[in-house]
């Protein structure tokens, strides 16, 4: 549930208000009890990321991916190969023996 600001036109009281978004804006000011009260329009709340599953690398760009790609199947001792390796449909360069 959002927090909304409140200013009373009547006596300038300004205060928060933890409401549902569904709830109809408050008219009666709590301290000088006039209908005067306007809900006013903030500048909202930031995004907090919590938890362990947010990194840096989340959201890199294509280029970045595909560079990535690039160097991790260019060989080496078996770690980045693909899924046909060994096969009869392995890519070149493959080097593990076809089944």
């Amino acid at each position: 549930m959002p927090t909304y600001d409140y200013a009373c036109g009547a006596c300038g009281h300004r205060f928060d208000q933890f409401q549902s978004m569904s709830a109809e804006p408050l008219k009666k000011c709590p301290a000088c009890m006039k209908p005067k009260l306007e809900r006013l329009i903030g500048p909202g709340a930031g995004v907090i990321f919590k938890g362990s599953g947010f990194y840096e690398t989340d959201y890199r760009s294509a280029s970045y991916s595909s560079d990535a790609k690039k160097d991790a199947g260019g060989g080496g001792g078996g770690g980045g190969c693909a899924p046909t390796c060994g096969t009869s449909d392995a890519p070149a360069g493959c080097k593990m023996p076809k089944k």
